[in-house]
């Protein structure tokens, strides 16, 4: 991780990333604003530094991967997050996103399988001045039953199918964001309309590392 400094040439370089969004279609204002705040480049090694602001995922600890902007802007817009909220994050990975969720006032619950990562980024989040209300780790498609139910559920690895427990988990008039399917994925919004009926939109292909399940 870098260390905490932000410089006038971060923040501009920040700004046409945004501008960047703005191009490929993000409207969220709230997204876009909480993006402008972030200095990504926080969440990369240092001598990575200068590909912290391109439009791109990039490899972290453990075979895992930061999102690409554009992705964390997209999946951060179909959520819809509303001050208060309560949010589970299915793969904390660098804390990047949840940085961003916290920036949109969530109360975030956040699981991540490498034990590497939830350490590290527990602690980094807590020294940007980060409080998530609950981050573990775990296996992700169980969840988290005993901080349930939520009112959006934002999963960042790729899963080949809709995870029942999670689903289980959501409120009525919840929201799930999660990219489905292996290689690409495809960016689905998952919308609880009753204790048994489910509304299901997608959104195009993405590309995510795999959700590990807990046979692995």
């Amino acid at each position: 991780m870098n260390a905490l400094i932000d410089t006038y040439k971060h923040q501009g370089k920040r700004n046409q990333l945004i501008e960047l969004l703005q191009e490929k279609g993000i409207r969220d204002e709230a997204v876009l604003h909480a993006m402008a705040k972030i200095p990504r480049h926080w969440f990369m090694d240092s001598s990575f530094e200068d590909h912290a602001y391109q439009d791109k995922a990039f490899p972290i600890a453990a075979g895992q991967t930061i999102s690409q902007p554009y992705t964390v802007a997209f999946q951060s817009e179909l959520l819809a997050v509303k001050k208060e909220e309560k949010v589970l994050e299915i793969g904390t990975g660098s804390g990047y996103q949840t940085a961003v969720l916290c920036e949109l006032g969530a109360k975030v619950y956040g699981i991540e399988r490498q034990n590497i990562l939830y350490k590290r980024t527990k602690r980094f989040l807590e020294k940007m001045g980060y409080y998530p209300k609950h981050l573990s780790f775990g296996d992700g498609y169980k969840g988290l039953p005993q901080h349930a139910p939520f009112d959006k559920i934002i999963v960042t690895c790729g899963a080949p199918k809709i995870p029942p427990a999670l689903l289980n988990q959501l409120i009525i008039g919840g929201k799930m964001v999660i990219p489905l399917g292996e290689d690409p994925q495809i960016m689905t919004l998952l919308i609880r309309k009753s204790a048994k009926e489910i509304e299901k939109k997608e959104y195009g292909e993405f590309r995510f590392v795999p959700m590990l399940h807990e046979k692995n």
